[in-house]
């Protein structure tokens, strides 16, 4: 039996880990995401109204992008995603005030300014390890110098992966060491097995599978399968028509330790999330 990690404080709010699963509603500022939920031509004022109807839905969290993750999406320059996310975040924070805000990034400048703009705390698709091979870890410096928490998540893209479990181990293995050496406080970092960034369908699937096994690592995990390709693969559904499929992997992440999961469709998948917290976690909602 692994221990319970301690609590983890964001901004204002302390998020006590086992109790139960919280949701972490998505906020894309593209235009091109593979979900068909990118809201950048319609503003930051649309972005907010949507973060408030997440709150209303059941959202615990909010995270928030601008740079499309879906396989072969076009890189995004600093400014640019600047330009996308910066004003949408300043919205988000005034809509949303008692909601703790991510943005989602792997450019340490931008998360910079994210955070100086409202947000909470930074979720790195790249786990913390970009810029290492040219000369540091500057995502992590900067998380540590301003003491808040991250979620660092395994991206197996580039590598040629045989296990994914053990793959996502070591990953994530690798980034609780660049944390470390950082100086960010191990209480602050939630880890993302990265289901879909570099794994085929089968191996995403074999992933969450086994996913309690990433417990071992002694950090609270974030469970993003919402609307990914796993579940296309075994529907033969597009995005907008992954409802269900969303709703199976969001239950069973719950039953292999996920902590928090990332969501598109807030109102339901809170509901599926109750539902999985009455049986996993013995919390029903009424007595």
């Amino acid at each position: 039996m692994n221990a319970v990690p301690a609590p983890i404080r964001i901004g204002l709010w302390e998020f006590a880990w086992g109790e139960r699963t919280y949701v972490m509603g998505i906020l894309n500022a593209t235009p091109d995401s593979f979900s068909g939920d990118g809201l950048l031509s319609s503003g930051p004022l649309a972005i907010a109204e949507q973060a408030r109807r997440m709150v209303d839905e059941g959202a615990d969290m909010l995270d928030l992008g601008g740079e499309s993750t879906r396989p072969g999406a076009e890189p995004v320059a600093r400014e640019e995603e600047r330009r996308r996310v910066l004003p949408a975040v300043e919205a988000v924070a005034k809509a949303a005030p008692n909601t703790p805000l991510s943005i989602d990034t792997w450019k340490a400048d931008v998360a910079r300014d994210a955070l100086d703009a409202g947000a909470h705390w930074v979720n790195d698709v790249r786990g913390l390890h970009a810029g290492l091979e040219m000369g540091g870890p500057e995502m992590a410096a900067l998380i540590a110098a301003r003491g808040v928490p991250c979620v660092a998540m395994y991206n197996a893209r580039g590598s040629v992966v045989t296990d994914p479990l053990a793959s996502a181990r070591a990953g994530l293995q690798r980034s609780l060491e660049v944390a470390r050496s950082a100086g960010i406080a191990e209480e602050r970092i939630v880890l993302d097995p990265g289901f879909g960034f570099g794994l085929t369908p089968p191996q995403s699937i074999e992933l969450l599978r086994r996913m309690a096994e990433l417990r071992a690592l002694g950090r609270p995990l974030l469970a993003g399968t919402s609307r990914k390709s796993m579940i296309g693969y075994v529907l033969d559904l597009p995005p907008e028509e992954r409802l269900e499929g969303t709703a199976a992997t969001v239950a069973l992440a719950i039953a292999n330790g996920a902590d928090i999961v990332r969501v598109h469709d807030v109102r339901a998948m809170s509901r599926v999330a109750r539902m999985a917290d009455a049986v996993v976690r013995g919390r029903p909602g009424k007595e």
